[in-house]
């Protein structure tokens, strides 16, 4: 107990001397030892990183996990070490709504079979996007992690202490600086002819003890300086240790920015499936809406089909001299017969109409190809 009691009592002093110091510094009435320039560098260089990565890593992870709730969910969950549960991701719950949805409407319809292959699809993008999520997280945020948490903790510590070793050795310089001013003080000779003998003693005896006071602050100044110099080498060390965390975190990037690229690879190829297995699809669902009906021909029996009376001749149409226009292709277009023109998405074909057609469509040509094209597949170009 007398122990702790001592200990306290020490460390409460050497806290006050610290505090005392320190004020007098922020006041300019005690000199401060200045690092040098490299060193102040390397502080501010880690000062620079600690903040950069810490807005990078919590950017991520709103971007990996948008819900702060879900955020927080695996914040406890990590904390208290457990593992966090499964979580579904919402492309995969889309897809399973719109598969169960097609069950309710029946699967042969053109709505319920399109519903199952859109769902399918939604699943796979789901699953592709848990890779993403995971492999992201393991390859950049966990290092980005790791960094904030452990080595700049180490390096605040070490920084701090440094920090307390300074305060102490300027305070031993200040002690210094007092206790020879009191000895040159006291060392001064008295005048014989007004001071009386036995002051000679006295003014011997504080000599002394000044003389001894002296010899003890550049003791305890050599041993601060010793210990300053000790800290300062070993928070050098860990400073420059950031060169080696920036090149670790160049490497996780790169394999971040890898993950990113599979992972918008995998939704293009999937998007671009199931855009072909809904061009397979019976599309009298999209008729109404996006595709413009074809022209209808003179009337017949309700047997034959708009192109077999259509009297317009494709292969017989000639381009005018004057009215052909450019027109870029929006969207991509499957020719649903050989009267029509198959179009791609961002192409440029000419078009120009002919006397007798319907006004959702024009004649397009690309080359040696010619057909009929509907006109809201187009944006025409002056």
């Amino acid at each position: 107990m007398d122990f702790n009691v001592k200990k306290l009592a020490s460390g409460a002093g050497l806290f006050f001397t610290r505090a005392v110091q320190f004020t007098e510094e922020k006041l300019g009435q005690a000199e401060k030892t200045e690092l040098d320039a490299h060193f102040e560098s390397l502080m501010s260089r880690a000062d620079c990183t600690k903040l950069w990565t810490d807005k990078i890593y919590r950017q991520t992870e709103v971007l990996l996990q948008p819900n702060p709730s879900a955020r927080i969910e695996e914040f406890l969950y990590e904390k208290l070490d457990r593992k966090a549960p499964s979580r579904i991701t919402n492309a995969e719950l889309l897809g399973q709504y719109m598969q169960d949805a097609a069950k309710e409407f029946g699967p042969g319809t053109p709505y319920g079979s399109t519903l199952i292959e859109v769902g399918e699809c939604e699943r796979r993008l789901g699953t592709a996007e848990r890779e993403f999520l995971q492999t992201s997280a393991i390859s950049f945020l966990t290092p980005l992690r790791n960094f904030l948490e452990g080595d700049w903790r180490t390096i605040s510590k070490e920084r701090r202490l440094l920090e307390n070793l300074r305060l102490d050795l300027d305070a031993c310089k200040t002690r210094l600086k007092k206790a020879k001013q009191a000895e040159a003080k006291a060392a001064m000779a008295p005048d014989f002819q007004e001071t009386r003998p036995r002051n000679y003693v006295l003014s011997a005896s504080a000599s002394a003890l000044w003389t001894e006071e002296v010899e003890k602050a550049e003791h305890e100044l050599r041993v601060a300086q010793t210990e300053f110099d000790r800290q300062a080498e070993v928070t050098r060390l860990l400073l420059e240790g950031i060169s080696s965390t920036h090149v670790n975190h160049l490497r996780c990037l790169h394999e971040f920015v890898e993950a990113q690229a599979v992972y918008y690879k995998q939704c293009h190829f999937h998007m671009q499936e199931l855009q072909k297995e809904l061009g397979r699809l019976p599309n009298a669902f999209a008729l109404n809406s996006t595709h413009p009906v074809a022209p209808a021909g003179p009337e017949t029996d309700g047997n034959s089909s708009p192109v077999e009376t259509d009297t317009l001749k494709i292969e017989e149409v000639q381009a005018p001299a004057t009215g052909t226009r450019k027109a870029k292709v929006l969207y991509d277009y499957d020719a649903a017969d050989s009267s029509e023109l198959s179009l791609l998405a961002d192409e440029l074909i000419t078009v120009y109409t002919v006397p007798g057609m319907d006004s959702d469509w024009l004649i397009g040509e690309r080359g040696n190809q010619k057909g009929k094209v509907p006109v809201t597949y187009l944006e025409l170009l002056s």
